[in-house]
């Protein structure tokens, strides 16, 4: 496993200064690399080099524990910038925030020591065949005296695959051996992804999120050690806000496509668009509907970055109160609603407002579309709608499932 030698950031204010200069380095070349399908590489080379990686990290453990709502915001600025580069590592977060819940001693200060140096862990979660997606094929099985297990399986949508130094692979339990003092259920298996038998396979081919590394990962004879294996219990089957967390993280990218689409359309119209011939104006910048138009966008903009500031505030609390995870789930729920509808409306209405013009193929700006609308599909947000309401008539908490 190599991994670039980071930076350590100490301070909520540092984070958001360095993610201001990553996000305005990457800026940029986000839409070539979109166009393209360039990968990357060297871009989250920087960004494990910034710091920002580590800035969850436990600071007994020598990192910035930031508290969700500065990372929410890291998030954002960075998706505002290339939606892409702020997808790749919220498996990372929420895989380090799995070992703050779950991990032994010796696990944290073991993987979360390799994160404050600079590793990159990747997801290996989900998969295909089964009736949901929560239904696991992947299985971890004791090999020998109960210390060393077999991995098998095929994970797809493994985001961020190419670029990981480690990969956290989602895996079933059966048939513990009584030595190895596991008990049945999931685990979270911790491995190099250089490791023998793993095979990252570059097939991502969404319309959206195009330079994610969201592909395929086989696992194929894949040996590990029992203290590579994180029972994933104490965190998605307690009031921990595992959930909230992720899905914070989710809504932060989404308000950010929604922020860098507006930017882009603001831009446009400002610098290239021809004003419609009734208007009677000598700039599109001055046409009054389209001042409209846009003004009715940034207060979508606004809105979901007002209820992302709340959720992630809701899941700040809930960290160290059980009794508010639900609470937290519900504000968490109602900024992906709003992030997911500004996303998708800007990210289209640009075109509205800015004229044919902006349709060219060459200048891509339908990579916000394609972002928003990929992304915005990893969870539907009309269940959000369900728990928001059931909560609100019912009385009722959300669930403990971990993607709310």
């Amino acid at each position: 496993m190599t991994v670039v030698a980071a930076e350590r950031i100490t301070s909520a204010d540092e984070a958001r200064a360095v993610a201001a200069r990553m996000a305005a380095e990457f800026a940029p070349g986000a839409a070539h690399r979109d166009r393209e399908r360039e990968l990357p590489f060297a871009e989250m080379d920087r960004l494990a080099a910034s710091g920002l990686l580590a800035i969850t990290v436990p600071a007994v453990l020598g990192g910035a524990d930031l508290p969700p709502s500065e990372l929410a915001e890291v998030v954002r600025v960075l998706a505002v910038a290339d939606p892409n580069i702020a997808q790749i590592p919220h498996s990372h977060f929420v895989y380090v925030n799995l070992l703050k819940l779950a991990g032994s001693d010796s696990q944290q200060h073991r993987y979360l020591g390799q994160v404050l140096s600079g590793a990159r862990i990747a997801n290996a979660q989900s998969e295909r065949g089964g009736a949901t997606v929560t239904d696991i094929a992947t299985t971890v099985r004791p090999i020998d005296t109960g210390t060393r297990f077999r991995i098998d399986g095929v994970k797809y949508y493994c985001t961020g695959s190419l670029f990981a130094d480690l990969l956290a692979v989602l895996t079933r339990l059966d048939d513990p051996d009584e030595r190895s003092g596991l008990v049945s259920g999931q685990y979270i298996a911790y491995l190099p992804a250089d490791t023998p038998g793993v095979e990252i396979v570059d097939d991502w081919d969404g319309i959206g999120q195009r330079t994610t590394s969201s592909g395929t990962v086989v696992f194929d004879s894949v040996v590990v050690d029992r203290d590579q294996l994180v029972h994933r219990s104490a965190a998605v089957d307690a009031p921990t806000a595992y959930g909230a967390f992720a899905q914070l993280l989710h809504a932060a990218i989404d308000a950010g496509i929604a922020r860098g689409a507006l930017n882009a359309a603001a831009e446009f119209v400002r610098t290239k668009s021809r004003p419609w011939f009734e208007a009677e104006v000598a700039r599109a910048v001055d046409d009054p509907l389209v001042i409209q138009r846009v003004g009715e966008l940034a207060v979508s903009v606004s809105a979901a970055e007002a209820a992302l500031l709340a959720a992630g505030a809701a899941v700040d609390t809930a960290r160290n109160a059980p009794d508010r995870v639900g609470a937290a789930s519900i504000a968490v729920a109602t900024a992906k609603v709003l992030a997911d509808r500004a996303a998708t409306e800007v990210s289209s209405a640009l075109f509205e407002v800015s004229g044919t013009r902006s349709a060219a193929a060459g200048l891509n700006l339908h990579h916000f579309w394609r972002n928003a609308r990929t992304h915005t599909l990893h969870d539907p947000v009309r269940w959000k709608y369900q728990h928001i309401g059931r909560s609100l008539v019912h009385g009722t908490p959300p669930p403990l499932h971990g993607v709310i």
